[in-house]
């Protein structure tokens, strides 16, 4: 008689267990439809990346095995400040709360199914000045001269570096990114070159001025105005989904006050923090609170800064609503601000 106290307190303990796991699975497929809704438009859906230009492959070993939850999260809730990674926390005017990005990372993490490799987290000991030589010879061509702006990853972004870990960063360089065009440089640099180059990104991380975070507006935000000049002619030039339509076209139209409407199909994070004069905002994932408002017989013109993914799957979206006439800018806000056609900030049009 003894032994049922042990025999239940197993069985209690295989039930808790069993609970624990289904809970987690649960998370994980709630952040697998996460993950789907909002990031494999850039990222790809197994996160192969690269779908979208210059989003990284983020499901790769050498990446998920060597960053912690709170790079993940970080990155998640704030962005990446001068690239098109959006700002997703409800915080910065995102659509996501912590349990979906909880979620997120979770099922992020099923894709950690191999050993971590070591990480060597010693601190620095390298010289900055060496590194600008070795940086501006090495890198500069593929990250940009001061690690941003470039093809690829903005390795100088100080939001980056604050959660990026010396191991993170010395793995990195050592090693490389095999699939990537990020060279495994250890065996080229030596390790005396990785320590001097990774105290060039730690002086830019603690030079870097602290960022302000803008109080926002919880999404979605309110439609602006639609159509624009609703009395006036219809645009010219303009080429239905899946075509484009460049950007002299629409700005030519927009100077011939014709009638159309802009839509601003990222994330409101990133309409609040700069869109298209007269744009309103109409994120690609979620048409569902603005489709009644818009009209179906005006033009309506898409875009993002990815430059076509985002706008693309608005597009697609509006056209399963029954509206015909849409069109996606060609290579989106990027050639728009480059040619100096106006732009706004803060959530008004």
């Amino acid at each position: 008689m003894r032994i049922l106290p042990f025999f239940f307190l197993a069985i209690f303990a295989m039930s808790t267990v069993e609970c624990n796991q289904r809970e987690q699975t649960l998370v994980e497929r709630r952040g697998a439809r996460v993950y789907q809704k909002m990031c494999a438009v850039c990222h790809a859906p197994t996160g192969a990346g690269y779908k979208a230009d210059r989003a990284p492959g983020i499901m790769r070993p050498n990446f998920i095995g060597t960053v912690t939850d709170d790079f993940l999260r970080t990155a998640i809730i704030n962005g990446r400040p001068g690239t098109t990674m959006s700002a997703w926390g409800v915080e910065r005017g995102g659509p996501l709360a912590t349990s979906d990005i909880n979620a997120l990372i979770a099922f992020m993490r099923t894709w950690d199914r191999q050993a971590h490799p070591a990480l060597d987290e010693r601190p620095v000991s390298g010289d900055a000045t060496r590194g600008q030589e070795t940086f501006t010879k090495e890198c500069a061509r593929c990250h940009g001269p001061r690690g941003t702006g470039g093809l690829y990853v903005n390795i100088g972004n100080p939001q980056l570096l604050a959660t990026a870990s010396n191991g993170f960063l010395r793995h990195a360089i050592q090693n490389g990114r095999p699939g990537t065009g990020m060279l495994a440089l250890g065996p080229t640099l030596g390790e005396s070159a990785v320590e001097d180059t990774i105290a060039l990104l730690r002086g830019w991380q603690t030079a870097a001025p602290a960022t302000q975070v803008a109080s926002v507006h919880p999404p979605p935000l309110p439609l602006g105005p639609v159509p624009l000049n609703p009395h006036g002619p219809e645009p010219i030039g303009f080429k239905a989904h899946p075509a484009t339509t460049p950007a002299d076209v629409v700005k030519g139209q927009l100077d011939r006050h014709a009638r159309l409407a802009l839509l601003d199909a990222r994330a409101p994070s990133d309409y609040t923090s700069e869109h298209i004069t007269g744009a309103v905002s109409v994120p690609f994932y979620d048409i569902e609170p603005y489709v009644n408002a818009l009209p179906k017989n005006a033009w309506l013109v898409c875009y993002c800064s990815c430059p076509h993914a985002e706008s693309s799957n608005l597009a697609q979206a509006l056209m399963a609503k029954g509206f015909s006439k849409v069109t996606v800018l060609d290579e989106g806000l990027g050639t728009w601000r480059s040619k100096k056609y106006g732009t706004n900030t803060g959530e008004k049009p």
